[in-house]
């Protein structure tokens, strides 16, 4: 296990644990939190714990030509009920996906070190929030960071008030990501809502041979 200083740098993946454990410590400064982004590494821990470093295997991607629209959000998109914004609310968002209940989830891995964090790596431009509103309320959205040097987008988490508004909210980013000709959203790791959607498990080399590809 490697225990990172205030060196900016990764051991390599093959260096995870069996579930995807690659490092502690460190920090979440901006230039750390890309340079992880960029080697498909990400922080995941809660309050009582130092910060960890996850590359797990399988890795859950979804490719966004694969987003997968069910009737009934074929219903909800074509109701125009919701108003899509993006980056116009990215700290409201952030708190949302922290406090907002999920079924089966006792707290939130969003911890306010992270918030801080995330925060600054948005007014950093590498966070991003997409806003979904019904009626000027905010009912649902989603946060990531945006990796453009490698056409890939890191989900963190969602958060929905209403029926559908998060799967709104992920529907807007792929279609966005595809004008851009991205190659997926990295889902990090396995999700049955997500697999519902479109995303799917692939290999951890897989995943690291198509986020290096050129």
């Amino acid at each position: 296990m490697h225990y990172l200083t205030e060196q900016f740098w990764f051991p390599s993946s093959s260096e995870a644990t069996v579930d995807g454990l690659l490092a502690i410590g460190g920090d979440l400064s901006v230039e750390r939190l890309v340079l992880a982004y960029k080697s498909g590494i990400f922080p995941w821990f809660e309050d009582d714990q130092p910060i960890l470093w996850w590359s797990p295997n399988p890795r859950m991607v979804l490719f966004p030509e694969k987003f997968k629209v069910s009737k009934s959000l074929r219903k909800t998109l074509n109701s125009k009920k919701f108003k899509i914004t993006f980056n116009q609310n990215f700290a409201e968002v952030l708190k949302k996906c922290a406090t907002v209940p999920r079924k089966g989830q006792a707290g939130t891995w969003i911890t306010e070190e992270m918030q801080e964090s995330y925060i600054t790596l948005h007014e950093s431009g590498h966070a991003v929030s997409i806003e979904v509103w019904e009626n000027d309320k905010l009912v649902g959205g989603l946060y990531g960071v945006d990796v453009p040097q490698k056409k890939v987008f890191c989900g963190e988490s969602m958060f929905s008030l209403v029926s559908d508004a998060s799967k709104v909210a992920f529907y807007h980013l792929s279609e966005y990501l595809k004008t851009k000709n991205y190659k997926f959203i990295d889902c990090q790791i396995y999700n049955e809502h997500l697999e519902s959607l479109g995303a799917e498990e692939i290999g951890r080399e897989e995943f690291l041979r198509v986020l290096n590809q050129l």
